[in-house]
C-alpha cells in the first residue's frame, strides 16, 4: 500500500498523523490534570419566562449549607449576572447551580477550569473549591447582544 508512494508524501503523512497524535496527548493530558469535564447537570428544566420566579431562582446567593462549604445560585440575564459578587472563604467548596432566564450565556471564572455555558431554562450545576485567596473576575463568553461586554462580576476569596 506504501509501497507505491512518493517519498515526500510519506513523509507528510508521517508528520500529519505524528501530529495528530501530539495534539490529541496534549488534550487528553491537560483535560484530565485541569480537572476539564463536559458540563453536566443539566437535567433540570425551568421555564425561561418563569425563572427568576421559581425555586432556587426566586432567591439567588450565596448560602452557607456545611462547614467551609456554600451553595451559590446564580441567575444570568441580559447583561448581568444575579449575585454579580461572591464572597467567600479560602478553601471553601463552592457548589455553583445558574441558569440563563433570556438567551444563551456563558460562565467563565479566570484562573479556574470553571467554564460554563447557560441556556434559558436549563439548570447548570457545577462544583469547586477556592483554594487560593483573591479577587476571581467572571465574564460571559457567549456573545449575547450589544451590551455584552459589560457582563461580568467577581468572586472574592478571603483568607
Amino acid at each position: 500500500m506504501f509501497e507505491d508512494m512518493p517519498k515526500l508524501e510519506k513523509i507528510w503523512l508521517t508528520i500529519g498523523i505524528g501530529s495528530l497524535i501530539i495534539f490529541l496527548l496534549i488534550t487528553g493530558v491537560l483535560a484530565v490534570s485541569m480537572g476539564l469535564n463536559p458540563p453536566d447537570g443539566m437535567e433540570t428544566t425551568i421555564e425561561p419566562e418563569l425563572v427568576d420566579t421559581a425555586p432556587p431562582f426566586d432567591n439567588t446567593g450565596v448560602e452557607k449549607i456545611g462547614p467551609n462549604e456554600y451553595e451559590v445560585t446564580m441567575l444570568s440575564f441580559m447583561f448581568g449576572y444575579d449575585p454579580n459578587t461572591i464572597t467567600i472563604p479560602k478553601g471553601a467548596k463552592v457548589h455553583f447551580k445558574m441558569t440563563s432566564k433570556d438567551v444563551l450565556h456563558g460562565l467563565h471564572i479566570a484562573g479556574t477550569p470553571l467554564n460554563l455555558m447557560l441556556q434559558p431554562g436549563r439548570v447548570t450545576e457545577y462544583t469547586h473549591t477556592f483554594k487560593e485567596p483573591g479577587e476571581y473576575l467572571f465574564v460571559c463568553h457567549e456573545y449575547c447582544g450589544i451590551g455584552h461586554q459589560v457582563m461580568y462580576g467577581k468572586v472574592i476569596v478571603e483568607d
